[in-house]
């Protein structure tokens, strides 16, 4: 049985391993598209694999996965924000990065009330609410940043609170659409339990 246990752990972290390098992959390739977005956030596939991780291995595994991926973002461009005393930067860290990208990984959570049934439309419809709700959790790490951290840069005569919404749901509202588009169409393909063609039941 131990034997049994640690050949799964061995996969799951290999797995893991390549889905945080299939997210790297992604972000860097969509840095070659326009992103009018001057201070911070883009249009990125690299949650994807993340979130469909979380699916696969379950939540500790994707949150796991979501600080790597989010390490990796940090070694490759960190973005800091006008006060750079040790409070913001730490707040930053943690806002933008560490937490805005482990969440991605309790997707998992939000689709499991609908993996219980035994209809594939149900489990579809649990993949894509938990791309979404993975999504609104780091939208909402970066409306508090935009609000705490980047109040500066909000235009003369305008509510950070608003700027912080309309700004951070600019482009998280495409990245919610895309992950649950993407995702909805490889679940219906492949299994994330299993590997294998989802049963068209």
């Amino acid at each position: 049985m131990k034997t049994k246990n640690t050949r799964k752990n061995v996969l799951a972290l290999v797995e893991t391993a390549m889905m945080v390098a299939l997210a790297v992959g992604l972000e860097l390739l969509c840095k070659f598209l326009p992103q009018p977005w001057a201070y911070g956030g883009s249009i990125s596939l690299g949650a994807i694999p993340i979130i469909y991780l979380s699916y696969r291995r379950g939540w500790k595994w994707g949150i796991s996965a979501g600080f790597v991926y989010a390490s990796v973002q940090m070694l490759l461009g960190l973005s800091l924000p006008p006060a750079n005393t040790f409070a913001a930067v730490a707040l930053c860290i943690l806002l933008d990065y560490v937490i805005a990208f482990s969440v991605l990984g309790l997707a998992g959570i939000f689709a499991a009330p609908f993996e219980r049934s035994g209809k594939p439309a149900t489990r579809i419809a649990g993949y894509i609410t938990g791309a979404v709700g993975a999504s609104l959790l780091r939208f909402i790490c970066s409306f508090i940043s935009g609000i705490i951290l980047w109040e500066s840069y909000t235009p003369e005569g305008m509510n950070v609170w608003v700027y912080s919404l309309v700004y951070n749901g600019s482009y998280m509202l495409g990245n919610a659409a895309i992950a649950a588009v993407v995702l909805a169409l490889l679940c219906s393909a492949v299994d994330p339990k299993t590997l294998k063609p989802m049963k068209k039941v």
